[in-house]
């Protein structure tokens, strides 16, 4: 195989790990076609979010998009709902037989669905997705007109509604939060995610796929307590990326998604140290018992650098280990080394 064939091989790997990241970052293994989605072969993330996107929307349209009331205010010739005399008399509607009244209406304009079409919008403009996919998100599009168009405006994250709706929104928020960007002028879309929301994903999914796969480990994000008998008031605090427990023994998993996964120290290639303090904070201060009964990992996604810092070594009594998740390759790999990491926790 060429260069360029296995270089197209990878990105389409990477790009449809994606896809599985976010199936279990939003706890969406269920609500979508995960094994159809998984057989697709994406050049670029744009293509993905796509066909996210239709699938999604196509399954929306067929049981009908989320209702909600909401307030409006309008002078009428009949009363409706709530008459506002105040409003009414000083805008003197009375003279001309009308009334100012506040009703509600429902209505399919909902912060969740302006969403949905903004993320559809933003889709249609760019060079990267196929004419067909984007003619299927037009026609789509086209159905959404009684849903305000606006520009990207922050929500917060979706939680009511239908999983299937709920993980759609969600995952609207999250291709606007990482690939919309505000030139001044306008907005316009990144070829690839942001670093910030890629490290997100890649931390959500570590956890959530422990918590599908290995319940028994009772994984979950865990506070740790600083081991003092009087904690100052202004230490930070502890929040791990994933706390699993079994039989006794712990293992704490910093999930790290960075560009570069080593540092240059005068020429010499060396961990994060920032990384190195943070996992050995968290195992000390979570080892009460000084028994070495808790341990540590950070678990770096691998990048495109020669150097894959896997490591093993014990620290004053409690071990450590460095370990790469390479995105690229086969699924099937990527979930035998998460299971790896459960099974050694369990011997």
């Amino acid at each position: 195989m060429d260069k360029e064939a296995s270089g197209g091989s990878a990105i389409s790997r990477r790009i449809r790990n994606i896809y599985y990241m976010l199936a279990y970052a939003f706890r969406a293994l269920k609500a979508g076609d995960v094994t159809e989605m998984g057989g697709e072969q994406f050049q670029n993330v744009h293509e993905l979010f796509a066909e996210i996107i239709i699938r999604g929307m196509r399954r929306q349209l067929k049981r009908g998009l989320p209702h909600t009331y909401v307030e409006e205010t309008e002078e009428l010739r009949y009363p409706r709902g709530r008459i506002d005399l105040q409003a009414s008399v000083r805008k003197v509607t009375m003279t001309m037989h009308r009334l100012v009244c506040n009703f509600d209406e429902f209505t399919e304009d909902t912060p969740g669905n302006r969403l949905i079409k903004c993320a559809m919008t933003h889709l249609m403009k760019q060079d990267e997705v196929s004419h067909s996919r984007k003619r299927d998100v037009r026609f789509l599009w086209s159905n959404l007109h009684r849903v305000s168009d606006v520009g990207y405006i922050g929500i917060p994250k979706q939680r009511t509604g239908d999983a299937e709706y709920v993980t759609l929104v969600n995952i609207c928020r999250f291709l606007l939060d990482g690939l919309l960007m505000n030139t001044g002028s306008g907005y316009e879309m990144l070829k690839w995610l942001t670093d910030d929301r890629m490290s997100w994903l890649y931390e959500q999914f570590v956890l959530e796929y422990f918590k599908r796969h290995h319940p028994d480990l009772g994984a979950r994000s865990a506070r740790i307590d600083w081991d003092m008998p009087v904690v100052p008031e202004h230490m930070p605090a502890m929040e791990s990326d994933v706390y699993l427990s079994y039989g006794g023994r712990t293992l704490i998993i910093d999930a790290k998604y960075y560009s570069r996964t080593m540092s240059q120290h005068y020429g010499k290639a060396t961990y994060h140290s920032q990384n190195l303090y943070q996992i050995y904070a968290y195992v000390k201060n979570a080892d009460r018992a000084r028994d070495g009964s808790v341990s540590g990992m950070l678990l770096y996604a691998k990048t495109d650098e020669d150097i894959v810092p896997d490591a093993d070594f014990v620290i004053g009594g409690n071990a450590f280990s460095v370990k790469t998740l390479d995105l690229a390759q086969d699924f099937r790999v990527i979930r035998s080394q998460l299971d790896m990491i459960a099974t050694t926790l369990r011997q």
